[in-house]
């Protein structure tokens, strides 16, 4: 909880667990600005959603850095390789899938810390989630710790003994406490996109693994998801 002016960059993607964080970064009383990426992911309409997201929340601090991340490929979110679809939920817990991007979070984290820097921001918010896609290596809270004790170490700031700390928010939450959290805040579910594979008018698949644990997440809080899917995808 912030003790008053407190700055924070947020990561902002555009989906539902960062929009979630960053209601609940300025729910703390953070002066909050926000970070998104361009990488190359083919899911692109969630750069839309996440002007959208940060405009709802009145944070007019917003920088969008340019990655080319195809350059390196190695995903099926910037690769020519197929997103995985209709998978049962276990399934989803078993590995590390297909579209896990190759260290994402920490090249993204590495450019928020650089920002948070410039800013004099002690403090980064990230959505990363444990429970779903428990696969995902960077999501876990120890690779969390170890970033922040890096982070640390590695900044100006950090030498000078003003501490940075990484915050969490969701990385014990299920997808429906995630919305619950949200609909308590306030925010518009609406004009957030987290299809990996979306049509080119931005409706969502609800086949793919992010889609199918969304729209669980809706379920188990008796609602219908906001957001718009592909007719058959709704049907």
């Amino acid at each position: 909880m912030s003790t008053g002016s407190e700055k924070a960059v947020v990561l902002v993607s555009g989906g539902l667990d960062s929009a979630t964080t960053l209601a609940i970064a300025a729910e703390e009383g953070f002066e909050t600005g926000a970070i998104t990426f361009r990488y190359g992911q083919r899911h692109g309409v969630e750069l839309e959603a996440a002007k959208q997201v940060i405009a709802a929340a009145g944070v007019t601090d917003h920088v969008e850095i340019e990655i080319d991340l195809r350059r390196i490929g190695g995903s099926a979110l910037t690769a020519d390789i197929d997103v995985p679809k209709a998978r049962e939920i276990a399934e989803m817990s078993e590995g590390i899938p297909v579209t896990y991007v190759p260290a994402r979070n920490t090249v993204f984290l590495s450019f928020a810390l650089a920002w948070a820097e410039v800013l004099e921001a002690d403090h980064i918010f990230i959505g990363v989630n444990a429970l779903d896609y428990s696969g995902y290596p960077d999501c876990r809270p120890e690779y969390v710790a170890a970033y922040e004790a890096m982070a640390n170490l590695a900044t100006k700031r950090g030498v000078e003994g003003e501490r940075l700390t990484i915050h969490t928010p969701l990385i014990d939450l299920t997808k429906a406490q995630i919305i619950a959290r949200g609909i308590e805040l306030g925010v518009d579910y609406g004009v957030t996109r987290s299809c990996y594979d979306p049509s080119p008018t931005g409706e969502a698949c609800g086949e793919c693994d992010s889609c199918q644990l969304r729209l669980k997440g809706f379920a188990e809080n008796g609602l219908d998801d906001p957001a718009p899917y592909r007719a058959q995808a709704a049907a």
